[in-house]
């Protein structure tokens, strides 16, 4: 074997490790209900504190987005810390990976918080939101719609 495969079988070989630890962490499921468009996907947010919460990417420990295919969809979130987090979400039924809003900034698409506070004049803050995680845990959250 010359160098170059050496070296590349030492790489790789030091990264499975590194997968399947994070594969092993504690696992979030969300669970997302009351899905109005079976098109586009669900985008969500882990948060860990109040920073960015819920519309700023700023503060965020882990994100991804679902496909929609039905009126219920779901998301895994691996290897999270012990400790307290929310989860915002929105129906990107557009797939353009934003929110969508309206002229006055009211959200044109769905969307949902953990712990589902209710819609007010302005957004959930932290506090209301977020739960304590130590342990794998599913949770659910109902999707939201203004319009």
């Amino acid at each position: 074997m010359n160098k170059f495969n050496v070296f590349l079988l030492a790489t790789l070989s030091g990264l499975i490790p590194l997968s399947v630890q994070a594969q092993q962490g504690a696992k979030l499921t969300v669970v997302i209900d009351g899905l109005r468009h079976q098109s586009g996907q669900v985008c969500l947010r882990v948060y860990a504190n109040d920073q960015g919460f819920p519309a700023s990417a700023r503060g965020v420990v882990q994100s991804g987005c679902t496909k929609v295919t039905g009126t219920v969809a779901s998301k895994h979130f691996y290897g999270l810390k012990p400790g307290k987090y929310a989860v915002a979400l929105y129906a990107d039924k557009n797939s353009d990976s934003k929110l969508n809003t309206n002229f006055l900034g009211i959200p044109s698409e769905g969307f949902g918080i953990s712990n589902n506070p209710k819609a007010k004049t302005r957004p959930p803050k932290f506090t209301e939101a977020s739960f304590d995680f130590s342990q794998n845990k599913t949770i659910k959250i109902a999707m939201q719609y203004l319009n």
